[in-house]
């Protein structure tokens, strides 16, 4: 073989290798989301929409420190309500409708060891949100309807805090929202603040006092399909969790 196919073979390597490793540099592989169980697609869509990989998560509290380092985001979904005396009510509201105590356990434990032992992204929806400040040691309205005479089942707008991580996801004061909730946000746990308000008063949103992506809605963006301003919130949370996926791998 002559010297010149030598070289140009070579140089064939040295290009094939380059491009190689330039690939891996900037291929970012797409986060794993952990979603823990439920019946609702809806959860699983957005985030495969948004370019997450969604995990449903059994209900198993000896598989959480394995979902700790594994996962790259946790999407707490809706449902039914935190019982009263998570956060020192004795007295229950005959609307209470308590989750049961196996997801309780579960989720309870997996919320509070993920923001305690995690920096990765937290998106709470409804149940998930309420969920994010009990953890954080706040408290809950227990029936809207019968302290506020307010009914928050319906479509309505939410009033978005300017500054709030809300706010630059959405980039509007105003947003109208899909609510299906009878409980909400009293009291603020610790490190949170509120995002976003109904006009009469009600906490529609809640975040992290920090960079850390932690955010809690009360209404459904998941339910609002090809809807771009609810896309921007799992857009921004899966790539949260894609910049966290990429820190760890280094």
């Amino acid at each position: 073989m002559s010297d010149k196919k030598v070289i140009t073979r070579a140089c064939g390597v040295i290009i094939v290798a380059i491009a190689l490793f330039v690939s891996r540099q900037f291929i970012v592989e797409k986060p794993v989301i952990g979603i823990p169980h439920t019946t609702q697609a809806d959860y699983a869509e957005a985030v495969t929409k948004a370019g997450g990989i969604p995990v449903i998560l059994p209900y198993d509290n000896e598989k959480i420190p394995e979902h700790l380092t594994k996962l790259d985001g946790i999407l707490f979904p809706g449902g039914a309500d935190v019982p009263p005396t998570l956060y020192g009510e004795e007295e229950i509201h005959p609307t209470v409708k308590t989750v049961s105590d196996e997801r309780l356990e579960f989720e309870y434990d997996l919320a509070k060891l993920w923001l305690k032992e995690t920096d990765k992204p937290y998106l709470g929806i409804c149940l998930g949100c309420q969920m994010l400040n009990v953890v954080q040691g706040g408290s809950l309205i227990q029936d809207i309807p019968s302290e506020f005479g307010a009914d928050h089942r319906v479509d309505h707008d939410v009033e978005i805090v300017t500054g709030s991580k809300i706010y630059s996801i959405f980039g509007k004061e105003v947003l109208s929202v899909n609510s299906r909730h009878h409980q909400a946000v009293r009291n603020l746990g610790e490190g949170l603040k509120v995002a976003a308000k109904s006009p009469d008063g009600i906490i529609e949103a809640i975040e992290l006092m920090s960079d850390r992506f932690v955010v809690g809605v009360q209404w459904h963006p998941e339910k609002l399909k090809d809807n771009s301003d609810q896309e921007k919130l799992f857009r921004q949370f899966i790539e949260a969790a894609a910049s966290q996926k990429a820190l760890q791998s280094k």
